[in-house]
């Protein structure tokens, strides 16, 4: 909750930044404005962002989160998290809530990797976070093409439109407080586009950890979605056994292929692994375990965690099994297909979790936008944001944020929005602050490194001391 609150003060309030600088908007109606549809973009937003996040971790401490090591993990990358986030944001620099995230769950990952004597190739899910490293770079750099494209187009065919103004010279020249209509009209509306789009991507991360809090705390309750229909099960069971079928088929190669990646942690009990030669019985356990089930509430609590570590493992090795050298196309289709029905019970959250989280999001967002609407407005060009500026940026950054979460890739909100303005800045020709800049970027350099230092030492420590 805390780590949401904070991700007010930085990434929601660059969705209410150009709204309140512009002054199409007062502060306290964009922040409830904002607020609101941050709520409705993380009710509807579904739990693809989140689970993309958490399965950047590696498969071991996921299904060992209910242990020591489970709880030291979420403890470390959380608090690394809000340490860098609350600093950052003291200071009015429009950091990442995602770069530090990540790179928190990173630090946990290689540290935990060298404790355990797990390969570093096996310490983090490196596919994803390469996916994500990209997704984080390539988005600020299309917002800023993007929105000093938009612009360009907007001084070509409409030079001498109002909307070319800054809230300054508006006063002055026209002697009135808010923009022209229709450029009203649209950072407003662009501006709840942007919330709702925040909400439904970054809020997504908080849904994540919530859950993985909840899961080491109350495994017995959380650990598998007790609301699942019988269609969910069955479908959790079918897979199961094609995955059966599949692996058998397979087994040698997979097992040739991929020998480094058993999991040799001395610190972690054997039956909470997930080695490969263990997936027949692995498989066995579970359809033993959910046989004839129509009810997860019906399974004893202990008899929960058991299948929630199957099914993660199983998904595991679904993975594994997709890179073979030489498999049609046609069977990583259908292992895609297989791992949606191995984890549709197990990634999910309640809707108190959902509400919860918008609610940290919005109160932070009323709290401490101003700092960030300061440096977004008026300290990355070297005059301040005009109308056109506004809604270049903000435009941009809905589609740019509403494209990556129809691929459930996590992105920042800051840095494209931020990245937005700054392309229009360039585009208008006004040129930016270099100090502010440099400023920013140094934060986005730094982010990924620090936390994945400060996250891994606090979870060296925190194993230290629960050992």
């Amino acid at each position: 909750m805390a780590f949401e609150f904070i991700n007010g003060f930085h990434d929601t309030a660059n969705a209410v930044a150009t709204v309140i600088y512009t002054k199409a908007m007062p502060p306290k109606q964009a922040v409830v404005m904002s607020g609101i549809f941050n709520f409705l973009g993380v009710l509807l937003g579904g739990v693809g962002v989140a689970y993309a996040i958490v399965h950047l971790l590696p498969v071991e401490l996921l299904i060992n989160v209910n242990t020591g090591h489970g709880l030291a993990m979420v403890f470390s990358l959380l608090s690394a998290a809000i340490l860098w986030n609350l600093g950052t944001w003291y200071l009015g620099i429009p950091a990442s809530s995602s770069h530090t995230l990540i790179g928190s769950i990173l630090g946990v990952g290689i540290t935990n990797a060298l404790l355990t004597g797990i390969p570093l190739a096996e310490g983090v899910n490196w596919q994803k976070a390469i996916d994500i490293a990209l997704s984080l770079v390539v988005s600020p750099t299309a917002g800023f093409l993007a929105a000093a494209l938009l612009l360009i187009f907007f001084l070509k065919r409409l030079p001498l439109s109002k909307m070319h103004k800054t809230p300054e010279t508006r006063k002055l020249v026209d002697g009135k407080k808010h923009p022209p209509f229709w450029s009203r009209l649209t950072l407003v509306l662009s501006a709840m586009g942007v919330s709702f789009v925040h909400g439904s991507n970054d809020g997504q991360k908080g849904i994540g950890l919530m859950m993985l809090v909840l899961i080491g705390i109350v495994p017995t309750q959380f650990a598998l979605d007790v609301n699942s229909s019988t269609y969910q099960i069955e479908r959790t069971r079918d897979a199961a056994i094609f995955l059966q079928q599949f692996y058998h088929a397979n087994e040698s190669a997979l097992l040739q292929q991929l020998s480094t990646g058993k999991t040799n942690g001395a610190d972690m009990p054997n039956k909470f692994r997930c080695e490969l030669e263990q997936t027949q019985a692995t498989i066995g356990n579970l359809l033993s375990a959910i046989n004839n089930v129509r009810d997860y509430r019906d399974l004893a609590p202990e008899t929960r965690s058991q299948v929630r570590r199957s099914l993660l493992c199983l998904d595991d090795t679904a993975k594994k099994i997709s890179k073979l050298p030489g498999l049609a196309k046609r069977d990583k289709d259908d292992l895609a297909k297989l791992r949606k029905d191995l984890t549709s019970t197990t990634e999910y959250a309640p809707i108190w979790v959902i509400v919860a989280v918008a609610l940290a999001l919005g109160i932070g967002t009323m709290i401490g936008w101003k700092r960030v609407v300061e440096t977004v407005g008026e300290k990355i060009g070297r005059q301040g944001m005009t109308y056109a500026q506004g809604m270049s940026a903000q435009i941009v950054a809905v589609a740019a944020i509403g494209m990556a979460n129809v691929f459930s890739l996590p992105v920042s909100t800051t840095h494209v929005l931020s990245s937005g303005v700054a392309g229009t800045m360039v585009a208008n020709r006004i040129g930016l602050q270099g100090g502010t800049v440099r400023t920013i970027l140094i934060a986005w350099v730094l982010t990924l490194p620090i936390s994945i230092c400060l996250a891994g030492g606090l979870f060296w420590l925190a194993v230290k001391l629960f050992n």
